[in-house]
Parts: structure tokens; C-alpha cells; sequence
């Protein structure tokens, strides 16, 4: 592998809020009664629950302000994004996809990799919150590494990876690299 773009992540375990949030959510769903060990006939319950949490974590405080700045129009939101995210998400699915990841970690051979990398985190980022000042600190043992933290306005929480538009200039240039 030459090169990598790692987009809204940090190169550590998955632990502290990051890890609690998962847990809270995969228990939404394992907790309910209706789940009946995975064996249910219609959604449980507790995806919505579960749903919502997502809805914070991938959040963008600053946009959000701006395009649900009434009860009404938050309330709406949350309202037409669970409705419909009930419709198209299946819980066990959901469960597996947030308990597979828990006990990701690379740090231990962030050393070894040789290709260059380019990592991009948002400001605004819920689960991998830019104050903590990880990803900076983590990509220096990469040899080929570099970070770029989105600031606002580009900044769309940690689903700035949907808005190449945020990035794409720094991934054009970082293939400008890359092709040297």
C-alpha cells in the first residue's frame, strides 16, 4: 500500500466517551425485552433509543444551530430522522457494526506502517473530539504521517467524511505527494 486517507478517527483504542457511547447503544437494543436475544419480529424498541444517541454523536453543533434554531424545527428533525432511520436499520445489524468496533486499536503498530497517511478529523467531532489533541500527538509515530484538523466552517461533526467538499483539498494535495 503506497497511501491512506483515515477520515474522523483516532489512531487509539477505542475507549473513554468514545467506547461508553457504543456501549450505551448496543445496550439500547440488548436490554430490551422486545430484542429477545436478536430472535425479534419487528424492531425493537430500543433502536430508537439507540438511534438517537447516534443522532448526538454524529452531530454538528455549530450547523445545527443555524438549520433547527426553534423547538419546532429540532423537534421535527429528530422526529423524521428516527422515523425513517426505523425503517432502513435492522438492530442486530446495528449492534454488530458498534460492538465489532469497541476493541479497535491501532497504536501499537502505528511504527511499522510505511505508507504515507493522511489523517482528517473535524472540529466538531463527538467521538473523536479534537481537544483532546490525540490524532496530532499519535500521527507523529506514523513516519509518513500527517494531520489536518477541519475547522469551521468545514467542520460538519464526525460525518464530515459524506462532504468531500470539506477535504478534498487536502487530499488533492496529499496525491500530489503521494505520485512524487
Amino acid at each position: 500500500m503506497d497511501a491512506m486517507l483515515l477520515l474522523s478517527c483516532l489512531p487509539v483504542e477505542v475507549a473513554s466517551r468514545n467506547r461508553m457511547v457504543r456501549k450505551i447503544m448496543v445496550d439500547d437494543i440488548r436490554l430490551d425485552p422486545g430484542w429477545k436475544n436478536g430472535d425479534y419480529t419487528e424492531q425493537p424498541y430500543g433502536l430508537r433509543a439507540a438511534l438517537g444517541h447516534l443522532l448526538v454523536v454524529g452531530s454538528a453543533p455549530s450547523r445545527w444551530q443555524k438549520q433547527y434554531p426553534t423547538a419546532a424545527a429540532a423537534d421535527k428533525y429528530v422526529n423524521d430522522y428516527i422515523a425513517e432511520n426505523m425503517k432502513t436499520t435492522d438492530a442486530n445489524d446495528f449492534m454488530y457494526q458498534y460492538d465489532a468496533s469497541r476493541n479497535y486499536d491501532a497504536s501499537k503498530d502505528l511504527d511499522k506502517i510505511r505508507a504515507k497517511v493522511l489523517l482528517i478529523n473535524p472540529q466538531e467531532d463527538f467521538w473523536n473530539p479534537a481537544e483532546l489533541g490525540i490524532a496530532e500527538e499519535e500521527i507523529k509515530k506514523v513516519k509518513n504521517g500527517k494531520f489536518v484538523l477541519l475547522s469551521l466552517p468545514e467542520s460538519y461533526g464526525h460525518y464530515t467524511f459524506f462532504q468531500a467538499a470539506s477535504w478534498q483539498k487536502y487530499f488533492a494535495e496529499f496525491l500530489k505527494e503521494v505520485e512524487k
